[in-house]
């Protein structure tokens, strides 16, 4: 009987205390909504709102230049855009353009992280000029390439060819030429974010391993191929898909350099979607143009992220 009466008064006391519990894990949860609603309607306003309202733009047609046209079309500017050679050219520029850039960030960086690896002095300094260009602004960068690299006769770029035995160039009139300039300039600039995320890597790989493979007499190329890269393959991966984003949005350096010119040599398709919206005044077809590269972007993304996930 006493050990009865005790379980119930033990009962009795856990009941409100259970309550109680309840109502506190409530009322904090209640709490941290009320912390979170803020940046998360900001979120919203900033991102969600404007996709949603780009997608929505482009069903109709806006032309500010004949806004007795403008009305919904459906599906017509997508239509368009299918037989828009422009569109697929710019498609295409795009597609060099970032597979170029990010292959050679890549490649480069990943050279400079092995060479930084051996050397004894001097690698605190060398990481500190080598991610300068990175908190350049694009725009300032551009104009840097423009005015002091590239122009024709005292830029530094054509002084070395001159000596070089190459000749004056037209580096940007040319659209061989400007195509090679604005994927050096965007590979210039963001080749280190590479380099310090490889040397990041390369720091934490296990030095045992390497160890094992000079015992059994592994040369340096095998043990570059057969462990090195293999162990980089998620750090190398992880840089393609946030360099090949990157990529595919590019805009101030290129507009900046060349403004997609000469002709359309540059003209990649945030850039031909910007030219429709605001300088051509359809701001309809641009959308249709920008929600297009978003379903390039997402579907590259995906199969970059797919084969990070392969095995």
């Amino acid at each position: 009987m006493a050990t009865t009466a005790v379980t119930s008064a033990e009962i009795a006391s856990e009941a409100p205390r259970s309550d109680f519990g309840r109502v506190l894990a409530q009322r904090e949860r209640r709490f941290a909504a009320a912390l979170l609603a803020p940046a998360f309607l900001a979120l919203l306003a900033t991102t969600t709102f404007p996709l949603l309202f780009l997608i929505y733009t482009s069903a109709f047609r806006m032309d500010l230049a004949m806004p007795f046209t403008n009305g919904f079309i459906g599906f017509e500017n997508y239509q368009t855009l299918l037989a828009d050679e422009r569109f697929w050219t710019s498609l295409l520029v795009s597609l060099v353009y970032t597979g170029s850039t990010v292959a050679l960030q890549v490649i480069v960086g990943l050279a400079l992280a092995l060479l930084v690896m051996d050397m004894k002095r001097g690698q605190g300094w060398f990481r500190i000029i080598a991610i300068l260009p990175v908190v350049l602004s694009p725009a300032v960068v551009g104009m840097i390439w423009r005015t002091f690299m590239l122009a024709p006769e005292f830029g530094i770029v054509d002084y070395l060819a001159i000596n070089a035995g190459l000749g004056s160039k037209n580096w940007l009139g040319d659209p061989t030429l400007a195509m090679v300039s604005v994927v050096a300039i965007h590979t210039w600039q963001w080749t280190p974010f590479a380099f310090m995320v490889l040397l990041a890597s390369l720091a934490s790989l296990p030095e045992d391993i390497y160890e094992a493979a000079r015992l059994d007499r592994a040369s340096a190329w095998q043990r570059f191929r057969r462990i090195t890269l293999p162990l980089l393959r998620p750090a190398i991966v992880m840089v393609v898909i946030m360099r090949t984003m990157v990529a595919l949005t590019a805009f101030a350096a290129i507009f900046t350099v060349t403004a997609g010119g000469p002709g359309t040599a540059t003209e990649i398709l945030n850039l031909y979607a910007y030219r429709k919206s605001f300088t051509e005044l359809s701001i309809g077809y641009g959308s249709a143009l920008a929600v297009a590269l978003l379903i390039v972007t997402i579907i590259i993304s995906g199969i970059l992220f797919a084969m990070r996930r392969a095995k």
